[in-house]
């Protein structure tokens, strides 16, 4: 019973911490996660083009969701501030 309980506090702090977060940062994670899973599944089905290693794995993942989580939450970001000052 006590676990299905910390399961039910974490799901509502996650949907807590979720409205919370501005829309431009939910944009860039959701394209942070995208890429993530691109590099992921490039470091496995073309082995040829990459080395083999967990840091080659970490620094793929790191750097195109870092990159793509970045220009997306900028360019969100950019979007509503314009169309904050239309209003």
């Amino acid at each position: 019973m006590e676990n299905h309980d910390s399961k039910r506090a974490l799901g509502s702090r996650f949907r807590s911490l979720w409205k919370r977060i501005s829309a431009p940062i939910k944009i860039g994670l959701l394209f942070a996660v995208i890429a993530a899973l691109m590099a992921l599944v490039g470091w496995i089905a073309r082995p040829s083009y990459t080395s083999r290693s967990l840091l080659s794995l970490f620094l793929a993942i790191g750097i195109s969701a870092g990159t793509w989580g970045l220009v997306s939450w900028a360019i969100a970001a950019a979007a509503f501030e314009v169309s904050r000052d239309e209003e």
